[in-house]
């Protein structure tokens, strides 16, 4: 590939070499990994079949988990086959467009995740706080409406990073990328080029999707959690409570992975980059992982239909 001043003009290849610092232990690190994305597909596609089939489970609660199960599979699925190969059989090439296109799936799915976890918590609040406008607001309509809604807004507002990087970008220090995975601030640090429209454009993105679900996820619940202590039956405040507590968890992992690893990518140059580059995986392959777990746990609903398909028999 041509080069300038001791820079690469417009690579056509990426070196991605995994997790900087353990490249010697990779292939370890590649089994608890695969196992995760194992029983993250298989808890995720049991959810999204049990939502299916059963008629009883066709409300809005219900159909946003399965919009979150199926977020979860796609995230997965478009990260772990490449890290596994770059672990396993030594694979770590990529080309520079399949490396922005897996840039823009990853982080498009990451917020369609983050819109799917607000349009729970607007359900919970509305179906807590006034119940009796629940079934009109949350039409069929309405529900379609979210769901385009969020994946539009992932798609488009993550695209400009592409283009930033495709058409402002041209000379690179080096093709070999820290990472195991094609991640935005990790590329932009390769240029030779002034990043700063770079990392502004990452922030707004970042704040205007993740910054902006998170203010009215927590204003949802903060009068969530008001509505529920005004009951005056400790029955029904325990009731409408535990209906939200799978939400909770599963809101509180997300995100508190997500700006923990935010923040240590972009400030926090005295860790460690193994510590950086563990931080963004386990971001991606947690969740995934957990959501199934928690709501099976946790959703009573979803549980009795998992124990009737391996026991072939009701649950009561």
């Amino acid at each position: 590939m041509p080069t300038f001043n001791g820079s690469v003009f417009m690579p056509s290849v990426f070196i991605l070499i995994g997790i900087p610092g353990l490249e010697s232990v990779q292939c370890w690190i590649g089994i608890p990994f695969s196992a995760m994305y194992l029983i993250g597909v298989i808890g995720n596609s049991l959810i999204l079949v049990i939502i299916k089939y059963e008629n009883s489970l066709h409300i809005p609660m219900y159909i946003f988990l399965a919009m979150l199960a199926a977020t979860d599979i796609a995230l997965n699925t478009c990260i772990l086959p490449k890290m596994l190969g770059i672990f396993w059989f030594h694979l770590p090439e990529i080309s520079f467009d399949a490396c922005l296109f897996q840039m823009w799936l990853i982080h498009s799915f990451q917020a369609i995740e983050s819109g799917i976890l607000l349009a729970m918590a607007l359900d919970r609040y509305v179906a807590i706080c006034i119940p009796l406008r629940h079934a009109t607001i949350f039409s069929q309509q309405f529900l379609t409406h979210i769901g385009l809604g969020v994946t539009l807004r992932a798609a488009i507002l993550i695209i400009p990073s592409l283009g930033l990087i495709k058409c402002c970008l041209k000379h690179y220090r080096t093709t070999v990328v820290s990472h195991s995975y094609c991640e935005h601030m990790a590329i932009v640090k390769l240029a030779t080029e002034d990043i700063r429209v770079n990392k502004i454009y990452g922030l707004f993105v970042a704040f205007a999707i993740l910054g902006f679900d998170i203010i009215f996820i927590t204003l949802s619940y903060v009068q969530i959690f008001i509505t529920v202590f005004q009951l005056p039956q400790k029955e029904a405040r325990f009731k409408a409570f535990n209906t939200c507590i799978a939400h909770i968890c599963v809101f509180l992992q997300f995100y508190f992975l997500a700006f923990f690893s935010f923040f240590t990518h972009r400030f926090g140059s005295h860790i460690p980059p193994y510590v950086h580059i563990l931080l963004s995986n386990l971001y991606l392959l947690v969740p995934p992982f957990l959501n199934p777990i928690v709501y099976g746990v946790k959703t009573k609903q979803i549980r009795d239909h998992v124990l009737k398909v391996f026991f072939f028999k009701k649950v009561t």
